[in-house]
């Protein structure tokens, strides 16, 4: 203990004795140690450690797997979820429902989200409320309308009532009808994210569906409820026909499988570059530390003379090594705050579940600490073995500095430096690829043009315009009035075309067509204006028109992609098709009448627009008058002739004038809906996060490189004074410097290159471009090169103005 305490002692006197050189060091650790902490704080927080209910690992999503790999989720009616209960296999369910609900006395209504959930939820996620209760069975008896009670959001709850603790007791006021608030919930108790909680009922009605998720059985395996549960659910499709594709399999899913299928690639991957950027920090500290301990080799001679031995001397080495990881870890737990932070700004806004909180908490600081304490015995370990290696009478007996320039320490310089080199390389391949695969994805046509179009989000009350006629004129009603707010160019209507992910996915059938499964495609309910103000081409026919529309014509525009499958020899015009997954569910979805048995008239070709996803091909896509099938929720789209947001406050006042009830949620820019498609964030993401890494590695290898040319130009001054005293001019002393290090930049070259090119297909999987691009390599490499070679100009040109008298007295 006393020589650990002595070997600490002299460490610290070691690190104020040579400042720059502990300051480099410890600022290439923090770097690497901060960057790896933040992101392994993210990965913990989103697939480590997502939520906070006691038994996540049971609660599964019931999914449907159709042969075009889609993975829909499975909504079941209130007898579906009794029979459900029953499986051997399900130990409780959990259904729920969205709704928006009006609070009012503000200058216009504000919209509340409301989740109406089965009241055993709050008991079987088992997580206890903040404040109160949550809610109870005997808060929705069977057969009998739920009570008016409800469960607020904590940020609700922060939001409207200030945290104030007396609020449970109180009521609030929801479309007019007093709810007594029982409870508050935990702030990470955010089950699918609304403002508020209130009782379901489950009720007969067939057609009225729930999101519902379950609990398996403890032991009970994914493949075991995949198996139990798949005839189940077909018996279901086999009583609801319209509400399942024709061909699927069932497939339970974990809480957050949606989450470790979309982004976990992407955030291994970041984290495998924070890696390599903590690598080539210790890279740097092991070329300082054996840089240092050479020069330190007579010291170490004259402590073995006087009986230290090998393991002595590993001993304090590598305790001075510690003391640097030590000390770079707690400033690079510092500065991951920072780097956290900054990282956060660029996540996927709806990349996790809501009950993700990311922070760096105990955990991360243990990662923290156990990566400190291995970068230090890593990058120590090797300098103190080769340094502990000292023979003591040539050490003795030998300068020190001829002894800094013997091959082996030579070598291991050279090695160092080419793993440095090789890394970056990587990095700076892995930064472009990227950026090229952002620069794809910003850079795709869209076929539509968002550009000063906002999108104005309507829910209806529950039970409010419960006649297709009274719906279909309200709606009317509301275009017009935003029609005319000064700015606007153009207000239209659409349910669900919210480009460019949008429609509603459904079968459909072609008179006269004959297909061995029945054709799916995205099918939109629009209003005639929809095209004119997204500026998307018409090829063929026409749209319909305001009469067709308020009258609900059997007539239907279809996009070039339908048109070329099912008629590739361009006769699509006048043709019929029906839509044959159309309920009428009043009040909640009213249709036209007799149109699910009715055919409809192609009467016009429009050109694709994206809506998969910004790199998925446009699919088959039908539009069709919006008044055919009219939810509780629509959109109405403003094309304006200024920045449509400076028009969103009118909008709404206008709103309320034709319905001083009537609720919004927040308008949204369709720019904006294009950076929150998953591709364009997780790509934004990554180009940014390598760029900056790969910036940082860069830098800390030209250190590291600068730092190793200066030494060996400093050990060969006597060499350098005697080639000038005898003739050589600047240049061939600059020569000699380049090509001692010619070897190690270039060797990491190939390295690197080699590394990006195996690695080419995983960097594309989850950054969206080739690192194996010859042009990015190119690029990376002359980069490289050229930081490379003003790392070495710098101690070389040093190395020529030596005076040689001088360099000749240096001994």
């Amino acid at each position: 203990m006393q020589s650990l305490t002595a070997d600490l002692r002299y460490a610290v006197r070691q690190m104020i004795n040579s400042p720059g050189f502990a300051l480099t060091a410890v600022i290439s650790l923090a770097l690497g140690i901060g960057a790896t902490t933040a992101v392994f704080s993210i990965i913990y927080a989103a697939l480590i450690n997502p939520y906070p209910y006691p038994h996540a690992d049971q609660i599964m999503r019931l999914a449907m797997e159709t042969k075009a790999g889609r993975g829909d989720w499975i909504t079941l009616n209130g007898y579906q979820v009794q029979q459900l209960r029953k499986s051997p296999v399900v130990a409780s369910v959990l259904a729920m429902d969205y709704h928006a609900m009006t609070l009012t006395g503000r200058d216009y209504p504000e919209n509340v989200n409301v989740v109406k959930f089965i009241a055993n939820g709050f008991h079987d996620l088992g997580l206890p409320p903040l404040l109160g209760r949550g809610l109870l069975p005997s808060d929705a008896p069977d057969g009998q309308e739920p009570q008016p009670v409800t469960v607020l959001s904590y940020k609700f709850w922060q939001e409207h009532y200030l945290g104030n603790a007396d609020v449970v007791g109180k009521k609030i006021r929801l479309d007019q009808q007093p709810y007594l608030i029982v409870g508050v919930a935990a702030p990470r108790f955010t089950w699918y994210n609304p403002d508020v909680w209130v009782p379901l009922c489950l009720t007969q009605d067939p057609l009225r569906t729930f999101i519902v998720d379950i609990f398996l059985k403890p032991g009970v395996t994914n493949a075991a409820a995949d198996a139990a549960l798949e005839p189940l659910m077909h018996e279901f499709a086999h009583q609801m026909p319209k509400h399942y594709p024709e061909h699927f399999k069932v497939r339970v899913e974990g809480l957050n499988e949606w989450v470790t299928r979309s982004i976990s690639g992407t955030l291994y991957l970041l984290l495998g570059a924070v890696v390599l950027l903590l690598g080539i920090g210790c890279g740097n500290v092991s070329i300082l530390l054996m840089a240092r301990g050479t020069a330190r080799q007579h010291e170490l001679a004259v402590r073995s003379a006087i009986g230290a031995n090998r393991r002595r001397l590993i001993v304090q080495l590598l305790t001075e090594s510690l003391l640097l990881a030590v000390t770079g870890a707690g400033i690079g737990v510092a500065l991951s705050f920072g780097i956290l932070a900054g990282i956060k700004t660029l996540l996927p806004r709806y990349a996790f579940a809501p009950e993700v909180v990311v922070r760096v908490n105990v955990p991360v600081l243990l990662f923290s600490v156990g990566v400190a304490l291995l970068t230090g015995v890593l990058f120590g370990l090797w300098p103190a073995i080769q340094l502990s290696r000292t023979q003591l009478g040539e050490a003795l007996q030998t300068n020190s500095r001829r002894m800094a320039g013997s091959v082996r320490s030579r070598r291991t310089h050279q090695a160092l430096v080419a793993g440095q080199i090789a890394l970056t390389l990587l990095l700076l391949a892995g930064a472009g690829a990227a950026m090229d695969g952002f620069l794809q994805t910003i850079r795709a046509p869209l076929g539509y043009d968002p550009h000063n179009v906002v999108s104005i989000p309507i829910p209806l009350r529950d039970n409010s315009y419960t006649s297709w006629a009274a719906r279909a004129n309200y709606f009317e009603e509301l275009r017009k009035a935003v029609s005319e707010v000064p700015g606007v160019k153009l207000a239209v209507i659409t349910h669900n075309g919210s480009l460019p992910s949008g429609g509603w996915d459904a079968r459909f059938e072609l008179r006269g067509k004959t297909t061995s499964e029945q054709p799916v495609g995205l099918i939109n309910f629009v209003s005639p204006g929809y095209f004119a103000a997204l500026h998307i081409a018409l090829l063929q026919g026409r749209v319909w028109d305001g009469t067709e529309n308020r009258n609900a014509a059997h007539v239907a525009v279809i996009n070039r992609t339908l048109a070329q499958r099912y008629y590739p020899h361009g006769d699509a015009l006048e043709h019929m098709l029906k839509l044959t997954q159309l309920d009428d569910r009043p009040p909640r979805v009213l249709t036209a009448p007799q149109i699910a048995d009715s055919w409809l008239t192609i009467v016009g070709i429009v050109d694709d627009v994206r809506n998969d996803g910004l790199k998925n091909p446009a699919k088959p896509a039908i539009y069709v008058p919006y008044t055919l099938s009219m939810s509780q929720f629509t959109q109405i789209f403003v094309k304006s002739a200024v920045a449509p947001m400076t028009l969103a406050h009118t909008i709404r006042k206008q709103l309320t004038r034709v319905n001083p009830e009537q609720q919004t949620y927040d308008p949204q820019a369709l720019e904006a809906w294009i950076s929150e498609e998953p591709e364009w964030q997780q790509e934004h993401l990554t180009a940014w996060i390598f760029g900056i890494f790969a910036a940082l590695a860069l830098v800390l290898a030209a250190v590291g490189l600068y730092s190793m040319v200066s030494y060996a130009v400093a050990q060969r001054t006597n060499e350098f004074g005697i080639r000038m005293a005898l003739g050589a001019q600047r240049g061939d002393v600059m020569r000699s410097v380049f090509a001692a290090n010619l070897a190690s930049v270039s060797a990491g070259v190939l390295a690197g290159l080699t590394l990006a090119l195996a690695l080419s297909g995983v960097i594309q999987k989850w950054a969206g471009g080739r690192s194996g691009d010859p042009v990015i390599l190119v690029a990376g490499t002359l980069l490289l090169s050229v930081v490379s070679a003003i790392a070495c100009g710098i101690p070389a040109r040093h190395a020529t103005e030596i005076d040689p008298m001088t360099a000749l007295r240096f001994e």
